[in-house]
């Protein structure tokens, strides 16, 4: 370092300028399944998001994305890791970046820039997982459509019915900017986040880059087809589906044998 930049940070303080706080907040999907009694009947799967219940103030006892302040010994996405971990007690394997939310007013406890993420997870036991310094955390269906320029956001876990209400404002570069009209029992500026990364999400599953990520190692086409469904809410036919697809898979020697199926074909992702 020479002697001119050694002065420089010497008389450098970052006291001068304002620091306004970091945060992140994670949107984590997974794909539950309906559980059916016809057992030749194949379930009905549901996309589904992780929201833990604010045990203090501000918005004390509303729903809330996992997420956290961070600390300065960790980089942003150790931060994300960090905090689903602390107050879900799950451990994904991936992280995707949304967008960063740096409205002024987003956070009435002062200035508070938000790096939102996206997750998926996909293990059974993971799901399960749920826990910490959260007083509650549960797995919400997802409902998202739009309805006369204005987009509903209903979340639904059992008798807990979160109702949202955002409309479009513009979109640049694969991502989606959202104004909140009604926040209902959402936190923050969470319901943006969510719409936000939902939008991503369905833009991501159109050309199949993020449907294998909902899926183990090993999946029938029959469950990769049911998640682009589910994420996009469209019908697929079959045929059409599978040759698109074709370019994307490696056919296994493996088999899924379930009750009252044939034994289905197993494929893994090609890369």
């Amino acid at each position: 370092m020479k002697n001119d930049e050694k002065i420089f940070l010497k008389n450098y303080s970052i006291e001068n300028y304002d620091r306004p706080s970091v945060a992140t907040d994670i949107a984590i999907f997974t794909m539950r399944d309906e559980e059916n009694e016809n057992y030749r009947q194949n379930s009905k799967s549901h996309l589904s998001i992780l929201l833990v219940r604010r045990g203090e103030h501000p918005f004390l006892n509303k729903w809330a994305l996992p997420g956290g302040f961070l600390r300065l010994d960790e980089t942003i996405e150790e931060c994300a890791y960090r905090e689903i971990k602390e107050e879900t007690n799950i451990i994904p394997n991936a992280l995707m970046l949304v967008d960063t939310f740096s409205e002024i007013d987003r956070d009435p406890r002062g200035r508070i820039i938000s790096n939102a993420y996206l997750s998926i997870i996909v293990d059974s036991l993971e799901k399960e997982k749920c826990g910490g310094d959260s007083s509650d955390a549960k797995w919400f269906e997802i409902f998202f459509e739009e309805k006369e320029d204005v987009y509903e956001l209903k979340l639904v876990n059992g008798e807990d019915i979160i109702q949202c209400f955002l409309r479009l404002e513009n979109k640049r570069f694969d991502r989606s900017k959202f104004e909140i009209i009604d926040s209902g029992e959402l936190a923050f500026d969470h319901a943006k986040i969510i719409a936000t990364s939902l939008m991503l999400l369905k833009s991501k599953a159109k050309n199949y880059d993020i449907i294998f990520d909902f899926l183990p190692e090993k999946f029938t086409l029959y469950e990769l087809q049911k998640v682009q469904e589910t994420i996009l809410n469209v019908s697929l036919y079959v045929g059409n589906f599978r040759r698109k697809i074709s370019e994307y898979v490696v056919e296994t020697d493996e088999y899924r044998s379930g009750v009252g199926h044939r034994p289905a074909k197993l494929f893994r992702r090609k890369y």
